[in-house]
């Protein structure tokens, strides 16, 4: 769900993420200041040959109080005393750095960027012919040392560390286009529809089944005066395109899906590249001639009207918890925000979106809604992690920046810094789910989606596109001019890609010949 440009990058699922105005309140100036000085303590204790910086994201920030309620956090903290114990000559430096690509792009272009990096890894696929990360399959496919010398051959981790986390399809399914691994998936985070249970019950309404009950019931607790549904235009233009997206194509994926990549392919069970997606552009799809593209942004204004007015409100977490908003679309941290509310005054629940039926569109491919979460925060090594040397290969600080990853993974290391709150699912076999992020896991066993649209191209694309979505949601202007603007965006991004970048026109002609016995009696294609 990242879940974190992904939640408003993560309100901008990173200002999930991730997803739902999830803000972290600065700890008391007693408790921040103890904690700086426990840092300080723990590298004074040894001469520190090798200093790592860890950009950990703002979930698990020493220091911090999340939501501003209850104690300071502490988990990340405590492992990491534990690993400077294990290896006297480290020392290791939290920092926090703004989860915004204009900045990290301008840290790793100068080498300043911290050693190991909270980005979003489809932002990291734009980058990896730049050399700033670190692939990381050597030593996923390795054992993890800390799980080695247990001496217990059955573990997680004795034989390859990527045998350790548990979600197989999404950690195994960011490698990037390249067939290279640059990214830990650390945990997980998924979005869900929050439901004010005592609204529900008031107005008459039941958790939905379809899109069309959903909307049904929309309409009636509009009428009962309340906002229907709370959204931001962040998750509209990112995690409402790729649901209804997958819903109206996920059909036809057998003629379109042109190329499997034989290492994520068995994870991902269908997924649409940017190679692919600029191929199909170049077929007419994706503009105003395809039915289907036309459909997606109609019945996204269709349920735009049930939503809260400003589309901008950074505060709908307050609108939901006031109970002006019957629900909210948003990601799982804010789970920890209710139930740590001891005036909320209301019985909450979370359900799943509900499914496209041929009664919503003719083109309904009639599967359940798709996953759109996944990785959380998601761990990078930059090129600093060898600076020392210069070269990967004789670093002694990239050996322990890596050590560090695999130690911070070993799993009562690992429950210490996940589950010290309610706020993400955890990604390391063995290191129970809290109970009240259960329905989140139950999300997360679904179909991963066909694709990451906003992530697809640059950023240039993804903000045109928001921008010019927005205006078109709030009735600014109409389908037909939206459409155009849509395709002059993505033929700018489509001719930007293909400038850079190497593709291989001529195998996704082959395929796509190959597979036209597949399209032959699929409706509404864009060259029909």
């Amino acid at each position: 769900m990242g879940f974190l440009r992904h939640v408003f990058r993560w309100l901008s699922l990173a200002l999930i993420a991730l997803a739902g105005a999830w803000l972290l309140w600065p700890a008391r100036d007693g408790e921040a200041a103890s904690a700086r000085r426990d840092g300080r303590d723990a590298a004074n204790r040894a001469e520190a040959r090798h200093v790592i910086t860890l950009s950990p994201g703002s979930a698990y920030l020493p220091g911090a109080v999340p939501f501003g309620v209850g104690q300071p956090l502490v988990g990340l903290a405590a492992v990491i005393r534990d690993f400077e114990k294990r290896f006297p000559d480290t020392r290791v430096e939290i920092i926090n750095v703004p989860g915004v690509r204009e900045y990290i792009v301008t840290q790793l272009s100068s080498g300043r960027a911290p050693d190991i990096i909270n980005v979003n890894v489809e932002d990291v696929w734009t980058d990896v012919q730049k050399g700033w990360y670190v692939p990381l399959d050597a030593y996923l496919e390795a054992p993890n040392p800390f799980i080695r010398e247990k001496g217990d051959p059955t573990a997680p981790g004795y034989h390859q560390w990527w045998d350790m986390f548990k979600y197989q399809a999404i950690s195994r399914g960011k490698a990037a286009p390249d067939g290279r691994n640059y990214c830990i998936s650390f945990d997980m985070v998924e979005t869900a529809i929050f439901y004010n249970k005592d609204i529900f019950a008031k107005v008459g309404v039941s958790v939905p089944t379809t899109w069309e009950q959903w909307l049904d019931d929309m309409a009636k607790l509009e009428a009962a005066g309340y906002t229907p549904l709370l959204m931001s235009i962040y998750a509209f233009n990112d995690w409402c395109v790729d649901l209804i997206f997958d819903q109206l194509y996920y059909a036809v994926l057998p003629g379109i899906d042109l190329l499997q990549d034989p290492t994520r392919e068995k994870y991902l069970e269908g997924y649409l590249d940017w190679d692919e997606l600029c191929f199909l552009y170049r077929q007419g799809f994706f503009t105003p001639r395809d039915p289907r593209y036309a459909e997606l942004w109609r019945h996204m204004r269709a349920l735009r009207k049930y939503c809260n007015r400003n589309l901008a409100n950074i505060d709908t977490d307050r609108e939901f918890v006031t109970q002006q908003g019957a629900m909210y679309w948003t990601a799982c941290p804010l789970t920890y925000r209710l139930m740590a509310d001891k005036e909320l005054g209301f019985e909450w629940g979370v359900f799943y979106l509900p499914r496209f039926t041929t009664a919503t569109s003719e083109f309904a491919s009639e599967t359940e809604m798709c996953v759109i979460g996944g990785a959380g925060m998601q761990y990078e090594v930059t090129n600093s992690a060898y600076n020392d040397t210069g070269d990967p290969a004789t670093s002694e600080k990239l050996e322990r920046v890596i050590a560090l990853l695999q130690f911070m993974t070993v799993p009562e290391h690992y429950e210490r810094i996940v589950n010290e709150y309610p706020c993400f699912l955890p990604n390391v076999v063995g290191v129970p789910v809290l109970p009240s992020l259960e329905p989140f896991e139950a999300i997360l066993e679904r179909r991963y989606t066909t694709t990451k649209w906003i992530f697809t191209f640059d950023l240039r694309f993804s903000e045109i596109q928001q921008r010019m979505l927005e205006l078109y949601l709030n009735d600014g202007i109409a389908l037909d001019a939206f459409l155009e603007w849509q395709e002059a965006n993505l033929e700018a991004a489509t001719q930007n890609l293909l400038a850079r970048k190497n593709v291989d026109m001529a195998r996704l002609e082959r395929e796509w010949d190959r597979r036209a016995p597949l399209r032959a009696d699929t409706r509404g294609l864009p060259y029909d």
